[in-house]
């Protein structure tokens, strides 16, 4: 009786959540600076008088206790930040909000958690124990809104056993999700250099100490730390995607700057890939007459999903959705402040497929071009709520 009620409770909140879904995504707003979003999360938990408490600026935590008599507690996590993106043209809901886009589906994730809000107000009668919906600002900046709010105690008074996020995935169908279990995402850091040399004319390099040069030398060796150091079995990525050397066709510059990204599944090889990198640029710096300035920003660790509860959620996606609208997911590179509930309680992170290649809705998130089957809409919202509820139940 209950997958049935939620799947006929999912139907009648569909197009609310659509509604707010668009809403959203016509209004974004970059990281903590989320106030407008922050007020309309209220607004709408005042709406269905649930409680709810401010955190971490413009997060908001709302608070839904079920009628049966239980302790057990389950976290549901929504991030609410958009992107520096300008949208493409053309869309009804597009951003208003020029040079701003929820780019990564972050709108999804929080007028979902708005429609599971609904869903599970309405049955509070049928389940015991209580669901925490955390509606979390940055999670694309560092040091990422999930650190803040647990620092300020979003996973106490009370204390969840478990917590559950979703995520959108455009080259995943609409109707179907994704699971798996264990390490699933990876760690971020940032990675910041500057070569100094002497910069001159480019006709006598005699003369100068090409910092060019010396950073392709670099750029080249570091790759060494993760194919000749790092474990074969732990997934490592080193990659640069800004190189600054303001010279010109005849002009070599007096330094370089570059930024990039170093992500991986182990943190100890982590902390010894840090060590390696700055030891092996400064040096090679030195060696050519040179300076190297490399700062590493350490950012989130990885994600890992705990096999018990993700083996529970996604046994029970499969008696919500049927086996055939359930996927296992391969190791992610990218990264997700939602790993930092992860290294703090038991934590499973699934993926919400929002594509649809017959609509050509298929671009991939962080893209001007990104959009989804808005059809997803009601797979999230009555999933979310299946686990939750089935979640307190057992």
């Amino acid at each position: 009786m209950t997958k049935q009620r939620i799947q006929e409770l999912a139907n009648s909140y569909f197009q609310d959540t659509v509604d707010n879904r668009r809403f959203l995504h016509q209004n974004p707003e970059l990281s903590f600076e989320e106030y407008n979003t922050s007020a309309y999360v209220k607004q709408k938990l005042t709406d269905l008088n649930i409680p709810f408490e401010s955190m971490a600026n413009t997060g908001v935590v709302g608070i839904i206790k079920g009628d049966l008599p239980s302790d057990k507690v389950l976290a549901l996590r929504a991030d609410m930040d958009a992107l520096p993106i300008t949208e493409v043209e053309g869309r009804s809901y597009g951003s208003k909000n020029i040079g701003v886009m929820h780019a990564c589906g972050h709108d999804v994730h929080t007028s979902s958690l708005l429609g599971v809000a609904k869903i599970l107000n309405d049955l509070k009668s049928d389940f015991g124990g209580t669901i925490k919906l955390i509606f979390q600002p940055g999670e694309e900046r560092l040091p990422g809104g999930a650190s803040l709010m647990i620092k300020e105690g979003v996973l106490q008074n009370p204390e969840p056993q478990g917590i559950v996020g979703q995520h959108v995935m455009p080259f995943i169908e609409s109707g179907k999700v994704g699971f798996r279990s264990g390490k699933y995402m990876a760690s971020c850091d940032e990675l910041f250099m500057t070569v100094k040399g002497k910069g001159g004319h480019g006709a006598m390099p005699h003369q100068n100490i090409d910092p060019i040069a010396i950073t392709a030398q670099i750029i080249t060796a570091l790759q060494q730390v993760v194919s000749r150091n790092a474990d074969p079995r732990t997934p490592s990525v080193l990659s640069w995607g800004k190189i600054i050397g303001n010279g010109a066709t005849n002009v070599i510059p007096d330094e370089v700057n570059l930024e990039g990204t170093f992500r991986t599944f182990d943190e100890k090889w982590r902390a010894d890939a840090h060590e390696r990198m700055v030891k092996m640029a400064v040096g090679i710096a030195e060696s050519m007459g040179a300076t190297c300035d490399f700062e590493v920003r350490k950012g989130y660790p990885f994600l890992v999903n705990e096999p018990g509860i993700t083996a529970a959620a996604k046994s029970y996606a499969i008696e919500y959705l049927g086996a055939e609208n359930v996927v296992e997911l391969d190791l992610w590179p990218a990264a997700e402040d939602f790993a930092y509930y992860s290294q703090e309680t038991n934590a499973c992170f699934y993926r919400l497929g929002t594509g649809n290649q017959e609509k050509g809705i298929n671009s991939a998130v962080h893209t001007p071009t990104f959009d989804i089957d808005e059809k997803a809409l009601e797979t999230s919202i009555g999933l979310m709520s299946y686990i939750a509820v089935q979640y307190l139940g057992n």
